[in-house]
């Protein structure tokens, strides 16, 4: 071979490695860096009003019979940062104030989400999240992640176990729902954008302190997490008594698509145990002339459980519907979130793309709440939960229909108009119905 054909052969071997590495190049493009940081911050105001309705007596704990307006404001930094490359820091500060209908009272699906369970007005700096992710890949394939709040961009393990360690609350880990978890941008009843009958570890702010185990494959999902109780029902402090008084959640999940069409369904169990009350012992202790009194009856590591069935399904480009099924033993007093032994809800959503705004979305459902027999009878005759309580009670399930439409206003404006009807509040027949109209400003901005 002379020297004229040698370097013919390796020109022509360099122009095809070169047209293989761009092949492969064009097949497999690199993947984005992964995150280091991200910063988002969030506000959002809801300004509620009802009117007078049908309401021949009521108590302390009753929605009040007068005209009230109302509204809340929530302001929150969303601060991610990568530790090391399967470690994730967040920390969230967070500015609420607002004053709900009645001093929070008087509904068992509350109306506003956004507002804690507190009367007060006055806005006070917490911190709402503070916590440590850890993934430990079980294999070498993933899937990534856009960044958003509480998630950074990046290449995440889609076999994978996770622990997480912090404050939070356990609603970021559970009993998601695409249509319906997310009362600044979707439904705003407390038992329709999480399971009602879930009475969540937390404290009046809906947060805790706690550790998540989870269990990820591309289907399926398997998660365990244990929690601080609050002290006392509807309290700020926790019991530090975890190895007596906690709160225990599971839940699987299994996802699938078929045609295109993405779907779910998870199922979920809860065990607390608090320094809590039994229905059944107030009512025996309760003297003639006397109302009974679930807080005279509290006892260290008291038990309260339940389950939930969440599911959604996508129907067509742009729709959805979702269900969730709630049910608690009923025996124990409310304690951490409201007042509903049985829930039933459903809905339908869809995206306004087909209309061609496909940043909005309408929607609408109906939920049904209910109380166990012992728990009727407790507030037949007088009692009280943290949240309810007329004095009287001729029984009906709490049934509250919500419609919405959230607009894009600009990139980072949404408003939204809200309707809800409410039927036996507080499962009475003997006072309501109820309007309430809502109107939410919502914005958001991000910086990576």
């Amino acid at each position: 071979m002379n020297r004229i054909e040698f370097r013919i052969r390796i020109l022509v071997a360099l122009q095809l490695s070169g047209a293989m590495a761009w092949t492969v190049s064009a097949q497999e493009p690199a993947e984005p860096p992964a995150e280091r940081w991200n910063l988002f911050y969030q506000a959002t105001s809801i300004g509620q009003y009802h009117g007078t309705f049908r309401s021949p007596y009521q108590g302390p704990f009753s929605l009040q019979n007068t005209m009230e307006r109302d509204a809340s404001l929530t302001t929150t930094l969303f601060l991610g940062l990568r530790l090391a490359k399967n470690t994730r820091l967040y920390f969230d500060p967070e500015i609420a104030g607002g004053k709900g209908f009645s001093g929070v009272n008087g509904l068992a699906n509350s109306s506003n989400g956004e507002l804690p369970r507190v009367a007060s007005a006055t806005p006070k700096p917490y911190i709402a999240r503070l916590y440590v992710s850890q993934d430990f890949a079980l294999g070498s394939e993933t899937e990534f992640l856009e960044g958003d709040a509480n998630q950074l961009a990046g290449a995440r393990p889609v076999k994978r176990y996770t622990v997480t360690a912090g404050r939070f609350t356990l609603t970021d880990f559970f009993d998601n729902n695409r249509y319906t978890h997310d009362p600044r941008s979707q439904f705003i009843g407390w038992a329709v954008m999480y399971n009602g009958a879930w009475d969540y570890p937390a404290d009046v702010r809906g947060y805790t302190w706690g550790l998540v185990h989870e269990l990820h494959t591309r289907n399926w999902s398997l998660r365990y997490a244990s929690a601080a109780m609050p002290r006392v029902a509807n309290g700020l402090r926790f019991d530090r008594r975890l190895l007596r008084n906690r709160g225990d959640v599971f839940e699987i999940e299994r996802r699938w698509e078929t045609a295109g069409r993405q779907g779910a369904l998870r199922l979920m169990n809860y065990e607390n145990r608090a320094n809590a009350g039994t229905y059944a012992e107030a009512l025996r202790q309760a003297t003639a002339g006397s109302a009974p009194d679930v807080a005279a009856t509290r006892r260290n590591g008291t038990l309260k459980y339940g389950f939930g069935i969440n599911a959604e399904q996508e129907v067509a480009a742009g729709i959805g519907i979702f269900a969730r099924l709630g049910w608690s033993d009923g025996k124990t007093e409310s304690f951490a979130f409201t007042a509903i032994d049985r829930l039933a809800t459903g809905g339908v959503s869809v995206n306004g793309r087909r209309w061609r705004r496909p940043f909005d979305t309408v929607a609408t459902e109906v939920t049904v709440g209910g109380i166990s027999g012992v728990h009727a009878l407790y507030l037949a005759r007088g009692g009280h939960d943290f949240l309810i309580g007329d004095g009287r009670l001729q029984y009906g399930p709490e049934t509250i229909s919500e419609s919405y439409y959230n607009a894009r206003i600009l990139p980072w404006l949404f408003a939204s108009i809200d309707l809800q009807h409410v039927t036996n509040p507080a499962y009475n027949q003997d006072r309501g119905p109820v309007w309430i109209p809502s109107l939410r400003l919502h914005i958001e901005f991000g910086k990576r």
